[in-house]
């Protein structure tokens, strides 16, 4: 199979498009890949290094401050449909699939208007403008939550789950106790996103003393902004401050609660494993998508939701004490996360891109 795949920006659009890289792979080892990413985003050093044949265009995002800067944007545009199509013919795909990010817009209309076969993969509750305005020009749209259907042609949307999720499932759980921690205690992670956040982080260091004397331990992921912050306050023995941590995602298959933002990929991973979670959405993020995210699993019984502008120390612990301190309520939220989950979502994704190719339904 022959692909092309379009995503950029972010994380949250870059590793599940990626996931659905190493699926198609396994299943077709043969597969050729095109990845069609910015000039001037991470996916442009991120996915060279992972030797995937890697073309850049230059796109950039709508002003939303200032519409008259939009000007250019729609020049970039129309001249990215055009560089997008020269492109597609060149490498001839069985399919283009866009993952997120502001660059699927003009690659999947150049896709669609040449007649190729086209997809896109929505991650959050509240589609992307770029995926919306998409939406009537693909053939298929799979989506990572279930009411996330309701804003897309129902006819050719599919619920597949976010494609991180089955890569979680399959990463090994870490040793708590190679960061410090008891094997027998429960443990409770706090991160903000690889930034982290300048208004939680404040509450975080009057927070963090308070956790001297709980039954739990508690892994602080700072960001780099603002490890340094921590070293002028006393840290209690059940703590562990980390500006980082490239085995996150092995720490977090053995942690107990997640105090953290909303993004999609956090809510694939959370629900993925079953984790119960306390979210604080982002409110710096287009449209307030994390806080719709969150919503959704929160109406779920999946996850309790705090925004940031009530995130205080008396709040989180009072939260952490509701999770943690009631056996049942613990499970049922475990339990409900876990509904949410989808452990096969990359198998799910590839088995819709493999029946579209062979000339499947639209």
């Amino acid at each position: 199979m022959r692909v092309i795949i379009v995503a950029g920006g972010t994380g949250g659009h870059i590793y599940p498009s990626l996931a659905i890289i190493n699926k198609i792979k396994d299943m077709e080892p043969n597969s050729e890949i095109l990845y069609i990413g910015t000039t001037d985003r991470m996916e442009k050093d991120l996915i060279p290094k992972k030797n995937i044949p890697y073309i850049g265009i230059e796109m950039k995002g709508l002003n939303r401050k200032n519409i008259f800067k939009n000007f250019s944007v729609l020049k970039k545009y129309h001249q990215a449909i055009k560089k997008a199509k020269e492109v597609i013919k060149e490498f001839n795909p069985d399919v283009v699939i866009g993952v997120g990010g502001y660059i699927t817009s003009p690659v999947l209309t150049a896709a669609s208007s040449l007649s190729y076969k086209t997809v896109i993969h929505e991650q959050n509750s509240y589609p992307g403008m770029s995926n919306k305005l998409l939406s009537n020009k693909v053939d298929k749209i799979l989506v990572s939550l279930p009411d996330t259907i309701n804003f897309f042609p129902k006819e050719k949307t599919i619920y597949t789950g976010n494609p991180r999720s089955e890569e979680i499932i399959k990463i090994k759980k870490a040793d708590k106790k190679t960061l410090g921690f008891s094997e027998n205690k429960k443990l409770v992670i706090i991160v903000m996103g690889s930034l982290g956040s300048a208004t939680v982080n404040k509450q975080l260091l009057e927070l963090t003393p308070k956790f001297k004397n709980k039954d739990y331990e508690v892994l602080i992921i700072t960001g780099e902004r603002y490890y340094k912050d921590y070293q002028e306050i006393k840290i209690p023995s059940n703590v562990k401050i980390k500006p980082f941590l490239d085995n996150f995602i092995n720490i977090l298959k053995s942690a107990d609660l997640i105090i953290s933002r909303a993004g999609a990929s956090t809510i694939a991973e959370v629900t993925a494993i079953g984790l119960p979670s306390i979210l604080v959405p982002s409110p710096y993020v287009t449209n307030n998508h994390q806080l719709k995210n969150a919503k959704e699993l929160e109406k779920n019984g999946a996850a309790l939701v705090l925004e940031e502008k009530d995130f205080s120390s008396e709040q989180i612990l009072e939260l952490i004490d509701k999770v943690l301190k009631d056996d049942n309520y613990y499970k049922k939220m475990s339990t409900n996360s876990k509904k949410i989950g989808v452990p096969d979502s990359a198998e799910r994704i590839y088995n819709e891109i493999r029946k579209l190719v062979k000339g499947g339904s639209k």
